[in-house]
């Protein structure tokens, strides 16, 4: 064997020694995954091809204010990140958002976000007064003289409420809140992907949304749904990788950065893992990277599931961080932690955070500062990021003067591109992704995991990770004989 190869456990090792497990790509998924196998047991290996862990989550500053660079907040109604925060010993760190109010910036103003709906789609005309026009009220109201519908197996969320609704609601609310998770476009995007909840209320409903998001609020009234919506984290969201990075190693895991997998190969025993001069031998692989870096590394092994990985599209945005002199923006603001945008409003921004509104951490560690942000880009608007960073502040501002009346300067600013962050949802996504699971599992000890599969919010992610760890415990040989052996 050739010197520069690493080598994993040999199919002839005795039961109780350590099976390798090789984990592709450091972002969440990735790393929950290591966590959960060397939780098991398991000797691992997590390889990034970048210089740093975390993928879409990244700790920064800015006037030397601590802040996030890219997702700011966890789903805390699933419990997988905040259970993994926990488990990392972030426990005493996580946080609850200073305030939940929030508005949307249409028809030329600033109004408050509605409540008693479900991304957006209203259990009544009632939910979205102040938001939409009259007519645009009695149009929802109109929904109950409809027949029913047939949603199939999948359907576009948006075409479907504007149908059922009319185009209005989706235009200046569904369209703004689900850009917000996906940077893409509502018409386009699978309902049973996206909101499964929703799909299946308004299928077991006969197509009615408004018996629809009613039987989710009261199926929620019953189990007493209460605590927060989401959290945050103090010192950012971009601390939590770095912290399951520190636990994974502390567990006995080699994480190595800046070492992108060029090659893998299946042989009859384990499998190869090229990284330019040096090759590792493991029992089973993780791979935790985008859709396109998976499909390439899959093409010789599962010419199926690679084609299918081709096919997941991408969505680019980028985010605009303002640290204010606090004493600049005094009285300029509204109240609440910011405001979504639509689209058919024609504005440039798609959202802005009020950080030091939002986290209490944040105003905590810069008194003295006013950091907020915004966003720009989605899904067939890539052209944005091709502004320079100074036009991306410049419109940024441009926008915050218009809709809140700010007027000051900032004293720094940060432009921070996700190119190609965040995987597009389409009508039969889910069926993709179990077509891209069918052809993996024919391959023994191999399995995918990140944002392409199960959702692209941090506790889907963490969830994919402990998924693909589980299903590789449960079903590689060598780890089988290990853990149910010697631990389970």
């Amino acid at each position: 064997m050739n010197a520069d190869t690493d080598t994993g456990t040999s199919p002839g090792a005795p039961v109780g020694q350590p099976g390798h497990v090789v984990v592709v790509g450091g972002g969440i998924a990735g790393l929950s995954a290591a966590h959960r196998l060397l939780s098991a047991g398991v000797r691992v290996t997590l390889l990034e091809a970048t210089g740093r862990l975390g993928g879409k989550l990244l700790a920064g500053e800015i006037a030397g204010a601590p802040v996030d660079l890219g997702a700011e907040s966890i789903l805390a109604r699933r419990p997988e990140a905040v259970d993994l925060a926990r488990a990392v010993g972030l426990g005493d760190r996580l946080q609850t958002p200073a305030t939940a109010t929030a508005s949307v910036w249409t028809r030329g103003a600033l109004r408050p976000m509605p409540k008693g709906h479900v991304m957006g789609v209203p259990g009544s005309a009632a939910a979205l007064t102040g938001l939409l026009s009259a007519d645009g009220l009695a149009r929802i109201e109109r929904e109950r003289e409809l027949p029913p519908a047939d949603l199939g197996d999948d359907v576009a969320i948006g075409a479907f409420v504007a149908q059922r609704l009319g185009r209005v609601v989706v235009d200046r609310l569904v369209e703004p809140l689900l850009g917000g998770v996906y940077a893409g476009d509502a018409y386009r995007i699978s309902m049973r992907a996206a909101v499964p909840q929703l799909f299946e209320a308004a299928r077991d409903a006969g197509g009615s949304l408004h018996d629809a998001v009613r039987a989710i609020q009261q199926r929620a009234a019953r189990q007493q749904e209460t605590g927060p919506v989401f959290m945050g984290i103090d010192g950012g969201i971009g601390t939590l990788p770095l912290a399951v990075a520190d636990a994974v190693r502390a567990q006995g895991g080699e994480i190595r950065t800046g070492t992108p997998v060029l090659g893998l190969t299946r042989t009859p025993e384990h499998w190869l893992i090229r990284t330019g001069e040096r090759q590792l031998t493991a029992d089973a692989v993780v791979l935790a990277t985008p859709a396109g870096p998976a499909s390439a590394l899959l093409a010789a092994e599962s010419p199926a599931a690679a084609a299918e990985l081709a096919g997941v599209e991408y969505a680019s945005m980028a985010l605009i961080t303002l640290a204010f002199r606090r004493s600049d923006v005094a009285g300029q603001l509204p109240e609440g932690s910011g405001f979504l945008v639509p689209p058919v409003d024609g504005r440039t921004i798609k959202a802005s955070t009020f950080s030091a509104r939002k986290w209490r951490w944040v105003a905590d560690r810069a008194p003295d500062l006013f950091v907020l942000r915004t966003s720009v880009g989605r899904y067939g608007e890539e052209e944005q990021l091709h502004r320079e960073d100074s036009e991306l502040v410049d419109v940024s501002l441009a926008d915050l003067r218009e809709a809140a009346g700010l007027t000051a300067r900032p004293v720094a600013a940060e432009v921070t591109r996700w190119t190609g962050g965040l995987p597009q949802y389409p009508v039969g996504h889910l069926g993709r992704v179990a077509r891209v699971r069918d052809a993996v599992a024919k391959l023994p000890g191999l399995r995918v995991c990140g944002a392409a599969y199960d959702g692209v919010g941090i506790p889907a992610c963490v969830g994919s990770g402990r998924r693909a760890a589980e299903e590789i415990i449960a079903t590689a040989p060598l780890v089988r004989g290990t853990v149910r052996d010697g631990r389970e």
